[in-house]
């Protein structure tokens, strides 16, 4: 992989980072507001190094880890660039399940956001979809049945991380509601809980919203060191838009439209590796940033009327 591939995956994942997380740092401004200024120091300094090393460096090394324990926990993180045959190996077999969960949980993520929350409408056919939102769980039923049953073929493992990914859809998806109904509960009583409560909880919600971000970082790269930069880079930015800038960040209205089709089609991508099927390095972070900035183009347009 040479420097110039490198940068573009890079500024790929840092783009996709950025917004995929618009709602996370939205729910950071509003309690923020609710905090002392010692409090919103601590949580922008510390908090920011949680959010960056711990959950978007330690969450893909020991996803990788897992799926290749027999390389270690150093060898796991300098896999990509190791010339080791046994370590290409190990990579090359482990790939594929890691993607086909991945691709099963973003392509979930992105069909229960097109079926059923509620969204500024960026193209005309998302109204038709948000108005038959009980197709979303017939939909995502034959889905799923469907990639078990042609990964069965494959490999056992490969169809069991479809399920794995889904079962995480759920579990993710389940926590988010629950991270809604406090911030509500939070916001209308902001007397009753301690600064330091607060910014846990906020460490708790940063953790579940970032799980999508992790997981799509792999259809840009297998390479830790580069998810850790380039996300990396994406959490400090986004922590900064939180402090200042959050209110103009809201009036970019298509923002999260962006995101979402990014990641219908990085789970797409995904997907595609899980049945090996090889897509161009390049393809993932291209596509990701001409679709966020058509919707980037829209929203301005949108924000001057």
């Amino acid at each position: 992989m040479d420097i110039l591939s490198m940068a573009f995956i890079v500024i790929g994942l840092t783009v996709f980072e950025i917004v995929s997380s618009i709602d996370n740092a939205v729910i950071n401004a509003e309690v923020l507001g609710t905090m002392s200024q010692k409090a919103k120091k601590w949580f922008l300094l510390w908090g920011m190094l949680f959010a960056v090393v711990v959950v978007r460096g330690l969450l893909p090394w020991l996803i990788v880890w897992i799926a290749n324990p027999a390389l270690g926990p150093i060898g796991a993180f300098t896999a990509t660039f190791s010339n080791d045959p046994r370590v290409i190996e190990s990579i090359a077999r482990s790939t594929p399940i890691l993607m086909l969960g991945g691709g099963v949980f973003l392509l979930l993520l992105f069909l229960h956001w097109l079926f059923i929350e509620d969204k500024n409408i960026g193209l005309p056919t998302e109204e038709f979809f948000l108005q038959k939102g009980a197709w979303f769980y017939a939909l995502a039923s034959v889905i799923l049945v469907g990639i078990v049953a042609s990964a069965i073929n494959y490999d056992p493992y490969l169809a069991l991380s479809a399920v794995i990914g889904s079962s995480a859809f759920f579990i993710t998806d389940g926590f988010k509601k629950n991270a809604e109904e406090n911030e509500k509960k939070l916001l209308s009583n902001v007397n009753a809980m301690s600064d330091l409560s607060k910014i846990m909880y906020l460490e708790i919600i940063d953790t579940t919203f970032s799980i999508d971000g992790v997981l799509g970082a792999f259809a840009f790269t297998m390479s830790i060191p580069l998810i850790l930069l380039g996300n990396g880079i994406g959490a400090i930015v986004l922590r900064q838009f939180t402090v200042g800038n959050i209110e103009k960040i809201k009036k970019y209205v298509y923002l999260k439209n962006g995101a979402m089709y990014s990641i219908f089609f990085l789970g797409i991508v995904m997907i595609l590796e899980g049945f090996h099927i090889e897509v161009p390095e390049y393809v993932s972070p291209l596509v990701t940033l001409v679709i966020i900035a058509f919707f980037f183009l829209k929203s301005r347009a949108f924000a001057k009327n």
